[in-house]
C-alpha cells in the first residue's frame, strides 16, 4: 500500500512516515498543501494523510481539488480540531476519515490499513494462494503452516503478489507500491527482492517469472 502524509509539522510529519514504514507501507511525504497536489498528480496513492491547517494551500482545499479531480486514494484528515461540527465540515468536504490531534499511532495505522482496504477491490483480513498465508494487521506470513520471516520489503511484495489474485503484477506496479517516490525507477530492486523472497518461502517455488511482463503467484 503506498501512503502519502501531508504535514506541515516536518518532526510530527517524519515520525508519522517513520511509523507507517515500519508497518511495510511506502510512504511519501509533502509538508505543505502545493506538495501534496503536486505529488498527487504524478503518483497513485493508496490513502492520504492529511493535515487541515496547511501553509501554500489548505488541507480543506486540497481535499475538495482530489475528490473533485475523483482521485481515487482514500483521504483521512488530521487536525487539532476535534469537535463535532469541525469533524463533520471535514467530512462534508470529501474526506473519509477523520482523526483529531493528539491520536494513538495504533489507531490512526488501523485507520490507514481499513481505508487502504477501501481503496482497492475488497479483500480478505488474511490473504491466502498457493499454501501462502499473509495476516497485514499482525504482520505474520507462513507457508503450509510454517512461519516465514521476512523483511519489511519483502512483506510488502508479497501483499501486493497475493493481492492479485493469480494476475501478473509487472515491476513498475512493485515500485509503485512497495516503493516510495526516491527509488530509482531503473534499480534492479524488484529482482534482488524477489530472489530473496523465493528462497525464504522454499520449494517447491510459488512465484512465477512472466517473462518481459511481470511477476505471479
Amino acid at each position: 500500500m503506498r501512503v502519502l502524509v501531508v504535514e506541515d509539522e516536518r518532526v510530527l510529519a517524519d515520525a508519522i512516515a517513520t511509523g507507517l514504514r515500519r508497518e511495510t507501507l511506502a510512504v511519501d511525504v509533502a509538508y505543505d498543501g502545493a506538495g501534496a497536489l503536486e505529488r498527487a498528480s504524478v503518483n497513485e496513492y493508496d490513502v492520504i494523510v492529511l493535515d487541515r491547517d496547511l501553509p501554500k494551500v489548505h488541507g480543506d482545499d486540497v481535499c475538495k481539488q482530489l475528490v473533485s479531480q475523483r482521485y481515487p486514494a482514500r483521504i483521512i484528515m488530521l487536525t487539532a480540531a476535534g469537535e463535532l461540527d469541525d469533524r463533520v465540515e471535514g467530512l462534508s468536504i470529501g474526506a473519509d476519515d477523520y482523526l483529531a490531534k493528539p491520536f494513538a499511532f495504533a489507531e490512526l495505522i488501523a485507520r490507514v490499513r481499513a481505508l487502504g482496504r477501501r481503496a482497492a477491490a475488497p479483500l480478505p483480513p488474511v490473504l491466502e494462494r498457493a499454501g501462502i498465508t499473509l495476516d497485514p494487521a499482525r504482520r505474520e506470513v507462513a507457508r503450509d503452516g510454517r512461519p516465514v520471516e521476512l523483511t519489511r520489503k519483502e512483506f510488502a511484495v508479497l501483499e501486493v503478489l497475493l493481492s492479485a489474485d493469480g494476475a501478473v503484477v509487472s515491476s513498475e506496479h512493485l515500485l509503485e507500491k512497495a516503493w516510495d517516490e526516491h527509488i530509482d525507477p531503473f534499480t534492479n530492486v524488484v529482482r534482488v527482492t524477489m530472489m530473496t523472497l523465493r528462497k525464504k518461502l522454499g520449494d517447491p517455488p510459488v512465484i512465477e517469472t512472466v517473462p518481459g511482463v511481470g511477476y505471479r503467484l
